[in-house]
């Protein structure tokens, strides 16, 4: 056990999911073709969005922030985890802890608010066709991204403040991929119950509104899409919304099992795997679900990357 706040100095060192895997190497490869993925196929979809001008529209401005989200949020966790199972070094400096868990919940939190307006947006655009481009004019679509952003931000200050103002004495090892609030509250020499139970409190605050968004907005679209004349606009509109749950059912998962599951039923080689699979696996697959079925994003790919690009079909 080393002296209080020694952490200070010389900081923690992160026992990540590499560490305690059966066959680190495959592993490691899987993680690096994962962040790979991530920065290419959220790139494109980021510059197609960007330069063409037919997707300059509410649902790809949405998008195109999904886009730099997962792309900030896996380069925040995984070049760190891939470096220090390569050089064997697991150390992070206090500041660095403190950076890295602030950039992880911002990042995270502005995502489930996201996902929550794309939505709401999907619910406009299908239920209330015609009056679209009121209800999600330029400066509303704005104000969505900038709330998500700044929400998110100011919860993850408060947690990220508050979470290293302890003094840690237990160990300096983090039994996990990152440094995240309840790992690291494992280490503190002080009684954290009262904080974990605010942790809590935080996370069904932060992620069941949005999530009652999600699940209102598409309940009202499923029933306006069973009513729908039109064989090809109701095959639309579900292609287009059932690439939207995907994104939705994966990201809400593995967050309510991180922060809003009690911490009496997490253990480190669970929270390890979750925490990968919304930190490095989700970021990976969201672009790709969202662009192999659309059109519009394929037939924009072309336009941009014109005759440099194979031949793209969409996926039926």
């Amino acid at each position: 056990m080393e002296p209080c706040n020694s952490t200070l100095q010389s900081g923690f060192i992160l026992v990540g999911i590499l560490k305690d895997s059966g066959s680190p190497e495959v592993l490691c490869a899987t993680i690096t073709l994962l962040y790979v993925l991530a920065l290419i196929s959220n790139g494109l979809l980021l510059l197609v969005i960007t330069m063409d001008a037919r997707l300059h529209v509410p649902m790809y401005l949405l998008l195109g922030q999904l886009s730099l989200m997962d792309l900030l949020l896996t380069s925040v966790v995984t070049p760190k985890a891939l470096m220090d199972f390569l050089y064997r070094v697991n150390t992070i400096s206090f500041g660095g802890c403190a950076l890295q868990m602030f950039l992880e919940l911002t990042l995270g939190g502005a995502e489930d608010l996201l996902l929550a307006f794309m939505a709401y947006d999907r619910y406009v655009a299908i239920c209330h066709p015609l009056n679209y481009m009121i209800f999600m004019r330029s400066r509303v679509c704005w104000f969505m991204v900038a709330s998500s952003w700044i929400l998110a931000s100011l919860n993850a200050l408060g947690h990220t403040i508050y979470t290293m103002h302890f003094s840690f004495c237990m160990s300096r090892e983090i039994t996990h991929i990152l440094c995240e609030i309840l790992p690291l509250l494992k280490l503190a020499c002080a009684d954290t119950s009262r904080y974990e139970h605010m942790v809590y409190v935080t996370g069904v605050t932060f992620l069941i509104p949005p999530l009652v968004v999600v699940v209102a907005s598409y309940t009202l679209i499923l029933f306006t899409v069973l009513h729908m004349p039109s064989k090809e606009g109701t095959k639309k509109a579900l292609v287009t919304c059932s690439s939207h749950l995907i994104v939705v059912a994966m990201y809400y998962g593995a967050s309510t099992l991180m922060y809003v599951l009690p911490s009496s039923f997490h253990n480190p080689k669970q929270d390890n795997i979750t925490s990968t699979f919304y930190t490095i696996v989700t970021p990976a697959l969201n672009p790709l679900i969202y662009s192999l079925r659309n059109k519009e994003v394929l037939g924009a790919l072309r336009r941009v990357l014109g005759k440099y690009m194979l031949p793209i079909h969409p996926i039926i």
